[in-house]
Parts: structure tokens; C-alpha cells; sequence
């Protein structure tokens, strides 16, 4: 079933009223890929009454109000990216296209979305229930940040809102425990993986204290020392919870949330999902997303790549929690019930393809690592890297009868696959004879060594290891397949000689004129994004080239794409 979005749903079924309303930036799809629809179906399924009204109009109450009052609360989310990522170029041009709302044009998502639907709900419901913000905007924004599009420092997001509560990362086992504290008349202060405002410094439990937001925003070192305890305290066996001083008030962030088990995985990803865009919606027009998520797997949640300029480890944490292949096989087969399944399934995978049932057990034990990375500089020898039961998943995907294709459109870590040297080279030969169709994705991102290290990336000599190593084997099987690289331009530690370098690299060793490259967007909590704001690399102290100007930064990307060059400022 939907969940419901419309006042005649709610009589339809047999409903009065909510206990609670989730606000969103993106259209309402039924889908485990969509944050709001995962979180609903879990609140459902706890036994909640649940009510979605997607992208409202911030002009009137009419979109606000036809649900009502929830009984418990309100949650606020942007959708599925940042709203101001899904409304800007890194060059800060207003985009005119939006995967996520129905027609694809871009004018129903507000700025700042979080801060907008919360500002709308307070406007007309006065002294209503808990306003309460989850999803990537809120996750990224919960302590005090650097928002690339305002230039400056700002507040956490929840005292800019000003919303009671926020749940931080993927909040689908909080969510539950602050709804039941909520309903049995309690306080949900000592949950995990919220954030709130106090009067005063919390009295018990294990916090750390970070330099308040006077401090940070006057001074830049002080910023580097909270995002190093930020991003040490994001684990939830080797971290803490955390403390940030505003004036007279304290933002209290509780301990991270534990992973989820299997079990766990198994149950939230089995609960049930139309894969479409709700009626109400689609009646406005098309949802492109739809195209790729619609029969597309997600196989694990978690990142520990750790590449600086992403913030997949922090809102979904470096611990993969993976489901179980038999959980995995089951929604495959049910897609042949869907009147739109055509036999092909779009991707199986999740931030890394092939991360999926490799873990260190160290970490599951202890925690992350607070001196060392898993992957960077090189495969940590305590990651214990094999890829065979991704090989017993993609077999057993491959065994469905209704199912024609099973691609991987996710990335791989090639760095990961070569370190398997077991598995690592038939995982790949699976990969080449039966999940892609033509093109293989890879992000190398840039080939100057020291740009690599602000990056957080492999150094390239791994990369034209993995490309003989692909071309040997599309040459063995009788395939013509070909690799697509990504590249990122302007990063910080990035000058126009080093795009010089990159494009002599492309054209020797890759023979190409790459065309999938971004500049670079500071998001709000990375360490590429500190690395911008601060002009200095947080690990060494030393200083750092970072170009700040559109022109120079597009002229960084057309010295290797070959387009237009705009003129220098």
C-alpha cells in the first residue's frame, strides 16, 4: 500500500487522524531507495499511522494542512540529496532539472528545504507537536558547518530550523524507539542518534566537547579541531556522544546509533513497496528517478572508502551492514509480480558494489580506527577482502527464471578487488561476462599524486593495473567492453597544472577525452569541504591551493574535456 498523502485516503482507511506526518523535498515514491518511504513503512510497521505530503507549497497551507495534526510528530526531511546541491551547479547555476519532481522541471523544491518546511509547519500549526528532521540535509548539517553557498559558517541546522529533535544518519531504528518513547508519554533525550538543545551540559553518559560555535566560526584551526572530533565520534562502538556550546545553549548529540544486523536489514528491506510514484503525484507529470530505482537492490548500507570529498561514512556509516542472500533473492523474485517488470533488474549494490559482505572484524568488534583508514593509502592487511559471497549472490540472481539482466550500476572499488587475490579476478570476470552492458564505471577521479592524497583516493599506478587486468579478461571471454572514468576538477590541493597532467594521463595512457567530469562542491561535512573553507590540509597543517573562482574552477575542467575555456579572472 501508499501511504497516504490525501484526507480521502485517510477515510479509506478507516483513519481519523495520524500519529504522524513526514514532510519531504522529493515526490512521494514507494520505494526503499527513497528515505521518507523507508521511514514510513517502518513507522507502519511498528504500528504507527503514517501520513506523507511530498514537496508542499511554502506559499499557502493548503498542501500543510489536508492531513492535519499528527498526534506524535512531524518529520521534516530535503529528500534524497541536499536541497541546495539539488538546486545548484557547483558553478552555482540554478538547475532545470529535478530527478525527483514529477514533470522533471525544477520549481517545487525551496532552498534549504528542512529550514522552509519547517518555518511552513510552525506557520500554521502554532504550538503543535515535536517537529523532528532526519535525511541527508539534516544528517550533514547537525553540527556547525561550512555552507559553500552562503560563504560562511552557520549553525546546526536544528537551531536554525528551530525543530525540537533530529535524527541523524539513517534513523530507521531510532526513529522507531523515539516514536514508542513519544506515545508512552516519556522523553527521548538519552536515545542514540538524536540531536536537541539544553540549558546546561548533559550529567551523565560519555560526551565529548567540542569547541563551541563562536569559536569555530571566528577561527579556523578551532573549526579543523571540531571536525576531527566530529568525524572520530561518528562510530557507534568507538565514539562518543557530543556537545557543541550556541550562547546560552548547549546542542547535545547523542551517541551513534548501533548498525544493523542482518536480521535487521532482512526486515526493513522486506517490508512491502509499491515502486511507483503515488497517483496524487504522478498525475503531475513523470519521475525520472523512477527509471533506475524502480527494480534496482540495494544489497548494503555503510562505506568505509573514505574518500574525503564524500559524506556516504558519515550519514551511513564505515561499517557495511549487509543483507542476507536468500533476503536479496526474495525481492528479485518479486518483481515478476510488478505489471512494469520487463526481466531486468537495473543494479544490485549500494555506495561500493562490491563492499557487500566484507567487513573487518575488528571494527565489528572495537569500532573504527582512529589512526587509520581502510583502504587509504593502501588496503589496511586486517581487511580481510574476499569476494565470494558476492559470487554466490550474483549466481543466485542469475538463476531467477523471470529475470532476463541483472546489472551493476554501482561502483567498484577496484582497488578492493585487487587486493582479493583469491576472488578479486573471477568477481571481475562475473561482473564483465553477465552485469554490465557495454561500459563499466570506475572513479579514479584524478592521476597527480598529490592531488590523489587531498582526495583520499588510490594512486593511479592501481588503476592501469585494474584496466590491463579488465581488457585482459573482455579479450579472453570474446567481449568489447569498455570502461568509463570519472574525474573531479578543482579540488582542493588541485591547479590548473595538475588538470594539465590529468589530461597528458588520459591521452597516453587511456587514450580518451573524458567526458564525466564534475568540479568540485563543498558539501557541508567532509574533509575535502574543510579543506576548502580552511585553505590547509587538516592532517599535515599545511597550507593548501584551493581555487575559488567559478571561471577558474570550469577552466580546470575544460582543460581536459576540450570544451569551451572561459576567460581567467
Amino acid at each position: 500500500m501508499f501511504l497516504p498523502t490525501t484526507r480521502e485516503e485517510l477515510i479509506s482507511l478507516g483513519w481519523d487522524e495520524l500519529d504522524i506526518i513526514l514532510i519531504t523535498g522529493d515526490t512521494y515514491i514507494d520505494s526503499p531507495f527513497c528515505g521518507v518511504a523507508l521511514i514510513g513503512k517502518v513507522l507502519l510497521a511498528g504500528g504507527y499511522r503514517v501520513g506523507i505530503i511530498a514537496q508542499p507549497d511554502c506559499s499557502s497551507g493548503q498542501d500543510i494542512s489536508r492531513l492535519g495534526e499528527p498526534l506524535l510528530f512531524w518529520g521534516v526531511t530535503g529528500g534524497c540529496v541536499d536541497s541546495m546541491v539539488a538546486n545548484y551547479t557547483a558553478s552555482g547555476k540554478r538547475r532545470k532539472s529535478d530527478d525527483f519532481t514529477p514533470g522533471g522541471r525544477n520549481t517545487l523544491r525551496p532552498d534549504r528545504a528542512v529550514i522552509a518546511y519547517t518555518n511552513l509547519i510552525k506557520k500554521y500549526f502554532k504550538n503543535t507537536k515535536p517537529i523532528v528532521l532526519g535525511g541527508i540535509e539534516a544528517s550533514l548539517r547537525r553540527i556547525a558547518h561550512y555552507d559553500f553557498w552562503s560563504d560562511r559558517v552557520r549553525r546546526s541546522i536544528l537551531l536554525d530550523s528551530k525543530a525540537d529533535f533530529l535524527l541523524y544518519g539513517m534513523a530507521d531504528k531510532t526513529v522507531v524507539e523515539f516514536a514508542a518513547t513519544l506515545a508512552a508519554g516519556g522523553a527521548p533525550h538519552s536515545l542514540r542518534g538524536i540531536c536537541y538543545l539544553a540549558k546546561e551540559l548533559p550529567a551523565n553518559g560519555d560526551f565529548t566537547v567540542l569547541p563551541a560555535f563562536e569559536e569555530v566560526k571566528a577561527d579556523r584551526e578551532a573549526f579543523i579541531r571540531m571536525f576531527h572530533l566530529f568525524y572520530r565520534n561518528n562510530d557507534p562502538l568507538s565514539g562518543t556522544g557530543l556537545v557543541q556550546q550556541y550562547g546560552t545553549r548547549f546542542l547535545v548529540h547523542t551517541p551513534p546509533p548501533f548498525s544493523l544486523t542482518e536480521t535487521e536489514m532482512d526486515t526493513v528491506y522486506g517490508l512491502e513497496f509499491e515502486r511507483e510514484a503515488h497517483p496524487y503525484y504522478l498525475r503531475m507529470g513523470a519521475v525520472k528517478a523512477l527509471e533506475t530505482i524502480r527494480f534496482s537492490i540495494i544489497t548494503h548500507r555503510g562505506c568505509y572508502g573514505e574518500c574525503n570529498f564524500c559524506a556516504i561514512g558519515v550519514h551511513q556509516g564505515r561499517t557495511i551492514q549487509s543483507r542476507s542472500i536468500p533476503s536479496i533473492v526474495a525481492e528479485a523474485k518479486g518483481y515478476a509480480r510488478h505489471p512494469s517488470f520487463k526481466g531486468i533488474i537495473h543494479d544490485v549494490g549500494g555506495a561500493t558494489a562490491n563492499m557487500y559482505a566484507i567487513e573487518c572484524t575488528k571494527k565489528k568488534r572495537r569500532g573504527c580506527c582512529h589512526d587509520k583508514r581502510c583502504l587509504f593509502p593502501k588496503v589496511c592487511p586486517t581487511l580481510k577482502v574476499d569476494h565470494q559471497q558476492q559470487l554466490r549472490l550474483l549466481r543466485e540472481l542469475r538463476k531467477i527464471k523471470e529475470t532476463k539482466k541483472v546489472f551493476i550500476a554501482s561502483g567498484i572499488r577496484y582497488d578492493l578487488l585487487l587486493h582479493d587475490r583469491k576472488h578479486g579476478k573471477e568477481y571481475l570476470l562475473n561482473v564483465i561476462q553477465h552485469h554490465v552492458s557495454g561500459q563499466m564505471k570506475v572513479a579514479p577521479e584524478h592521476s597527480e599524486k598529490e592531488v590523489l592524497k587531498q582526495m583520499g583516493k588510490p594512486a593511479i599506478d592501481v588503476l592501469l593495473q585494474f584496466r590491463d587486468l579488465f581488457l585482459a579478461l573482455c579479450k579472453d571471454v570474446g567481449k568489447k567492453q569498455f570502461l568509463t572514468y570519472y574525474f573531479i576538477a578543482a579540488h582542493p590541493g588541485c591547479s590548473e597544472g595538475d588538470m594539465e597532467g590529468l589530461r597528458d594521463f588520459v591521452r597516453r595512457e587511456l587514450k580518451l577525452r573524458p567526458e564525466q567530469v564534475q568540479i568540485f562542491t563543498p558539501t557541508p561535512s567532509t574533509y575535502s569541504t574543510l579543506m576548502y573553507y580552511t585553505g590547509k590540509d587538516p592532517f599535515s597543517g599545511k597550507k593548501l591551493f584551493v581555487e575559488r573562482t567559478t571561471r577558474r574552477k570550469e577552466h580546470q575542467k575544460s582543460v581536459i574535456t576540450g570544451g569551451k575555456t572561459p576567460k581567467k579572472d
